[in-house]
């Protein structure tokens, strides 16, 4: 876990409260690029501790929702804070929500009065700072407004997650374990309506905004502009990883209809 800390840049807090959650999640934002490479490199996703940690920590490596937040739970708890997974359906096109098991969050207890906090690192581009969750009014963060909903209709107290008034993903109340999560990844990982089949991307926050590479394509975001840059050739997509993500890549992963 000390090698886990120095890959975010971070320091062992003192204390599990607020302020060492919030530095943490956004250490990690910019430091551990959101990634599906593995999909497009044929590499296996394992949702095991051990695996997650070496893939992340030894590896230098990003990963998605399942990897990214089940690594983070790990950190915290060795830390002190208190973890609880949580599955979610994100929303989709026209308002409809994914599979079961979509996405992992993570509820967060802490050593101090506040919280309990929704916190993520696995959602791409989201927000900065832990959300407080049973707040039900506006949270401003860097990244917008964020407000959290009961669903009327929810037996179980479902709860939908928005920013900026857009519904981003419904949450389960009910503690999960990582195990559970198995069937969302296999899905993620190989069918072919799951958009990480789809397209290869590699993404993390940056100072001024967003940094992005899609396929051959760098995007930067920030203080209010976008920036496209095409990249060349393959020596320019594999500099783009090392340079912006620090990932070593020996090859380029295979987007779909791109020869190995």
């Amino acid at each position: 876990m000390d090698a886990y800390l120095r890959r975010i840049g971070a320091s062992r807090p003192e204390r599990a409260d607020a302020a060492a959650l919030r530095d943490l999640q956004l250490r990690h934002l910019h430091t551990v690029p959101f990634e599906n490479l593995s999909i497009h490199l044929g590499e296996d996703i394992e949702l095991e501790e051990k695996a997650l940690l070496a893939k992340i920590v030894d590896a230098g490596r990003g990963g998605f929702c399942y990897e990214l937040n089940g690594a983070f739970a790990a950190l915290l708890r060795d830390l002190g804070f208190t973890v609880t997974l949580l599955q979610a359906r994100v929303f989709g096109d026209e308002g409809r929500l994914g599979i079961p098991y979509d996405h992992l969050a993570l509820l967060v207890g802490t050593a101090d009065s506040t919280g309990p906090w929704l916190a993520d690192v696995g959602f791409g581009d989201h927000a900065h700072h832990p959300l407080v969750f049973d707040e039900r009014g506006d949270q401003q963060d860097p990244a917008g407004t964020f407000r959290i909903v009961e669903v009327p209709e929810s037996e179980h107290g479902d709860l939908d997650v928005y920013r900026d008034g857009e519904p981003q993903f419904r949450m389960e109340r009910r503690p999960r374990v990582l195990d559970d999560f198995r069937a969302g990844a296999w899905w993620h990982r190989t069918s072919p309506d799951s958009h990480f089949t789809r397209s290869v991307v590699c993404s993390r926050l940056s100072h001024e905004g967003r940094i992005t590479l899609s396929g051959r394509k760098l995007v930067t975001t920030g203080h209010g502009e976008r920036r496209e840059q095409p990249l060349a050739d393959d020596a320019a997509v594999l500099a783009a990883y090392r340079d912006h993500f620090g990932l070593l890549l020996d090859r380029l992963p295979s987007a779909p209809g791109r020869a190995t």
